[in-house]
């Protein structure tokens, strides 16, 4: 009760008219951080959609990322050690390590995507849309470690203003921000997100050796796009002790944040499951040629598959929002998943486009089921 007491009295300075109304968006957001507005929209036709306020359900996500982003600290520690040839068990020094290369790169994005967001509300005398809480640590967990961070900042405005913004914010949107920062990366700068030495962080101090120069390590992807065996084991692809974009490897730490969402009624199972069914079907029917000692169910394990099945397909802005919709949807990302994976060597990771290119005909599924329930009425009505 003493902080909204503080918050009520500050609010007229913030409020239009009040000495620090160019900071009324930025108080707002700090504001429904804490307490749950007190107000519903008047425009754009909204609709329920369900009983939880958006900003709760933002967290929710933020909560289900960590294990993957925490595993993925401690991750880059190890292949870094790995790499130089000074593996280490100590735990504590991979992740510190881990920690030190990421939260460089969590701050730009925050800066950066918040930064724009609060400067466009404030010009359209809006509410901060809260959406960027899920995408600002989203965009460091599948982008490669070494990737440097003017680009990431230049990947992330283009991000928030040309996937979310010009189509009217939060809710408006129909390409996930963070694939659309990720195609950017890969479209706009290849050489910063191809090759393995991307993988192994190169810039930091070594735990135990001092600093080094610059190694590199393959991922089963790079392996497998190339034609070489996979040197990692199934156990260390699911528990992710592999190179890979930062919290895209262990497939545990993705298991334990799908639990959380589909028990709080934020993801879909229905979505996540199909996904996985459909690049199982896909990836037992088309292998990868010359693939040694490489099972087709290994496919779901290797690359950002199993995140963007619980993270990416499920955002609830682009994906299908019908109960049958969701099945197909879901079941055509997985599909075109593996097709792209290993069919196009050019792009080893197949996930990405497959999401974007579904999140361009969603809401043609989800027209599809709804005409036909609607013919469906009419004939009932006629007999």
């Amino acid at each position: 009760m003493g902080l909204k007491k503080i918050l009520d009295n500050m609010k007229p300075a913030f409020s239009e008219g009040g000495k620090l109304s160019a900071f009324g968006s930025l108080f707002d957001a700090a504001e429904t951080f804490f307490y749950v507005p007190n107000e519903t929209a008047k425009t754009y036709g909204a609709q329920i959609h369900d009983a939880i306020d958006s900003k709760r359900s933002i967290f929710f996500v933020v909560i289900a990322l960590l294990p993957a982003l925490l595993f993925g600290m401690y991750n880059i520690g190890l292949q870094h050690n790995i790499a130089i040839g000074a593996a280490t068990d100590d735990v504590f020094c991979n992740f510190l390590y881990g920690f030190a290369a990421m939260l460089p790169k969590i701050i730009v994005s925050y800066v950066v995507g918040l930064g724009i967001e609060v400067a466009i509300a404030q010009w359209k005398k809006e509410e901060v849309h809260e959406g960027f809480f899920v995408t600002g640590i989203l965009i460091p967990m599948i982008v490669p470690v070494n990737c440097p961070l003017w680009i990431l900042a230049v990947a992330t405005a283009f991000a928030v203003v040309f996937a979310k913004e010009v189509f009217g914010g939060t809710g408006m949107n129909i390409f996930n921000p963070a694939l659309v920062t990720r195609a950017f990366l890969f479209f706009a700068y290849p050489a910063m997100m191809s090759g393995d030495k991307v993988w192994v962080n190169e810039n930091y101090m070594d735990c135990i050796n001092g600093t080094i120069d610059g190694y590199s390590a393959a991922t089963p992807l790079g392996q497998l796009g190339s034609g070489e065996a996979v040197t990692a084991s199934p156990l260390e692809t699911i528990i992710g002790t592999i190179p890979g974009s930062i919290g895209e490897t262990s497939v545990v730490a993705i298991a334990i944040g799908a639990v959380i969402l589909i028990w709080a009624g934020i993801a879909s199972w229905k979505i996540i499951v199909s996904t996985f069914v459909g690049g199982a079907i896909m990836a037992y029917l088309l292998p990868y040629e010359g693939a040694q000692n490489f099972e087709w169910w290994e496919q779901l394990t290797v690359g950002g598959f199993a995140f963007g099945a619980v993270f990416m397909a499920t955002d609830p802005v682009t994906a299908a929002r019908t109960e049958c919709g969701k099945y197909i949807y879901g079941f055509l990302i997985g599909v075109m998943a593996i097709i792209i994976r290993v069919l196009n060597p050019g792009f080893p990771e197949g996930m990405m486009l497959a999401i974007l290119l579904m999140n361009v005909f969603a809401p043609l599924i989800d027209y599809c089921f709804v005409q036909s329930n609607i013919n469906k009425r009419a004939k009932r009505a006629v007999k």
